[in-house]
């Protein structure tokens, strides 16, 4: 397994409560698997996510990009 950056953007960083963390995890279902699991009881990070896009940097980073308004 791999030391993962996640970095929340927008709602995602409210959602989550946090700007960063970091998970080991070897791909992006891992990842996302692991943050979601630390907020056992809490929906609105796994909610943002089913809606977000992701940008990976070579598996160290993930950026989570929510949904955004405008046009």
């Amino acid at each position: 397994m791999a030391k993962v950056t996640i970095q929340y953007w927008a709602a995602a960083r409210e959602a989550a409560g946090v700007e960063l963390e970091s998970v080991e995890a070897r791909t992006l279902a891992e990842a996302l698997d692991e943050i979601v699991a630390r907020r056992e009881d809490d929906d609105r990070l796994r909610s943002v996510l089913a809606a977000s896009s992701f940008l990976v940097d070579d598996a160290a980073v993930i950026e989570v990009l929510p949904q955004f308004a405008g046009g």
